[in-house]
């Protein structure tokens, strides 16, 4: 019977996480629906390498956030948020071409410097990174630290 019960608690878990994971996807995947045909879409025929680039960073993005989210209360949490930020970071620095995109149109030569962009953006994955590393370490001394626990004679002393 108790085992039963922990099947039943652990199977619920399962679904209730699942559930959360694919929330959160759906949820993530329509705001960047909207926000693509609402301000992107304009920019697309301009650059045609941009929808590409988008959709194939949206697709991993959103797949680290749904494996993060399935495996929450356990350290590969942390690992899947660490993986999410070099990820970012990773995907700039060569989707950005290092901040400098050079574009021509109608014998007009366009240079566009995002290197401002890049780094605020490259920033905010490193403090997500640092988050996730300290996290992670508070995770394994919670682990490893028994939990104290005061009896009343050793409270008055």
């Amino acid at each position: 019977m108790a085992n039963k019960n922990y099947l039943q608690r652990n199977l619920r878990s399962i679904v209730l996480k699942a559930a959360k994971a694919t929330l959160k996807g759906v949820l993530f995947y329509m705001i960047y629906f909207l926000v693509w045909t609402i301000v992107l879409a304009p920019f697309a025929s301009m650059l045609p390498w941009l929808q590409l680039s988008v959709e194939t960073f949206m697709a991993i993005y959103i797949t680290l956030m749904v494996i993060g989210e399935l495996t929450s209360g356990t350290i590969y949490q942390y690992f899947f948020g660490v993986a999410r930020s070099l990820f970012v970071i990773g995907y700039l620095l060569l989707t950005l071409q290092g901040g400098l995109i050079g574009m021509t149109f109608e014998n007009v030569n366009l240079l566009v410097d995002l290197r401002l962009f890049l780094m605020m953006a490259m920033l905010f994955s490193l403090l997500g990174l640092a988050k996730s590393v300290l996290q992670a370490i508070n995770y394994m001394s919670e682990k490893s630290e028994p939990p104290l626990i005061l009896t009343p004679r050793d409270a008055r002393n």
